[in-house]
């Protein structure tokens, strides 16, 4: 599956420079004026894995396939959004394509960047985007009840059921909570998931800081600040640091993150957190055409991770011959591997574990 983030927050709070720098590219205009970004901009970046090039050298491959990650920006949302203000209703549908939401929200204090509220104020900015995000999906979810109310009154079970369910959500909603907020079974989840619904996907929350406000940033104490739960993430990051890192070669950048306290560079620490939430994890085929790695949901099974590769893999699944990553790389790759006993033969019942290095067989 590729994974698809999108991009979103007010106007000058620094998403299209973020933009530019995650895809290492110029697409998405950063002048400081509101709705520079006209157009949802889209780039394909490669899921950073140092796991790949060992691979690589153990197999010399004719050509090394990293997992990619989509990022869309999203024109600036403004209060009213949800109604048609600013550019509206447009780009919540670019939104709804998206698997995970990344809001940026503006931390850096510039008098020389103007600011729709006047003033910066992480907690309303926010909110504001919740609400119009809340506000357009209380209007799907409320049309989609009354279609269901109606049938419902023949007695039909299956649309009572979906009364039931989105009444529920509609409620949430107009309290003011996301959708993702709630406790639902596995029933309700596949009645609401249809819906497609702005506030049912899982957020990210960026918070976009200065070069040097990075490393000492306080996410638990700001966190609490915005209201967010424990499990929520806030990430700190600078949209210009990781600017000025494209520009940089390998070592420069490691020695301007290291004078600057970071570990990693934002874009890692933002698909790492992405990954995480949608419960993601990889695994790799290694020949000598290709060393490729894919992306399968945590507790995957063997034929479902085929089905990554081809839907005809999972339908015919025999068994998946599979190496653990560490095996592969400390025995010498695949023949090592055998020769020691450490190439498995797994079936249908076997869950996919992070890295393993995997050959399908199947019926065609």
């Amino acid at each position: 599956m590729s994974l698809k983030i999108g991009i979103v927050g007010l106007p000058n709070v620094g998403k299209s420079t973020l933009f530019n720098a995650l895809t290492r590219s110029k697409a998405a205009p950063a002048e400081n004026y509101p709705f520079c970004t006209i157009d949802p901009n889209v780039g394909i970046v490669e899921v950073p894995d140092a796991r790949m090039s060992k691979l690589a050298e153990m197999v010399s491959p004719e050509r090394i396939v990293p997992a990619a990650v989509e990022f869309v920006d999203i024109a600036g949302l403004v209060k009213g959004a949800s109604e048609g203000e600013g550019l509206g209703n447009k780009f919540l549908s670019h939104i709804r394509e998206c698997h995970v939401i990344a809001q940026v929200i503006r931390f850096f204090h510039d008098p020389d960047i103007t600011h729709v509220h006047g003033g910066v104020n992480p907690k309303l900015d926010m909110d504001v985007i919740h609400l119009e995000l809340i506000l357009a999906d209380l209007d799907t979810v409320s049309r989609r009840f009354g279609e269901s109310e109606k049938k419902a009154k023949s007695g039909n079970k299956e649309f009572m059921k979906q009364c039931e369910v989105l009444k529920k959500v509609k409620t949430a909603l107009e309290s003011e909570k996301l959708a993702i907020s709630l406790e639902v079974t596995e029933e309700e989840h596949e009645i609401i998931k249809p819906l497609n619904l702005l506030t049912y996907k899982p957020f990210l929350y960026i918070a976009n800081l200065k070069e040097d406000e990075i490393a000492g940033f306080d996410a638990k104490k700001e966190k609490e600040t915005l209201n967010l739960s424990e499990h929520e993430e806030l990430l700190p990051i600078s949209a210009r640091v990781e600017a000025d890192l494209v520009d940089f070669s390998k070592e420069e950048a490691g020695a301007y993150m290291a004078e600057l306290g970071l570990k990693e560079s934002g874009l890692n620490s933002l698909i790492r957190s992405a990954y995480r939430l949608l419960g993601l994890h990889t695994f790799f085929t290694a020949g000598p055409k290709e060393v490729r790695a894919w992306t399968v949901r945590i507790g995957a099974k063997g034929p479902e991770a085929a089905g990554v590769i081809h839907t005809d893999f999972e339908k015919g699944f025999i068994r998946a011959e599979t190496i653990a990553y560490n095996d592969y790389i400390t025995l010498g790759g695949e023949q090592g591997a055998k020769e020691k006993g450490k190439c498995r033969q797994e079936g249908k019942e076997y869950v996919v574990q992070d890295g393993d290095v995997m050959h399908f067989k199947f019926n065609v």
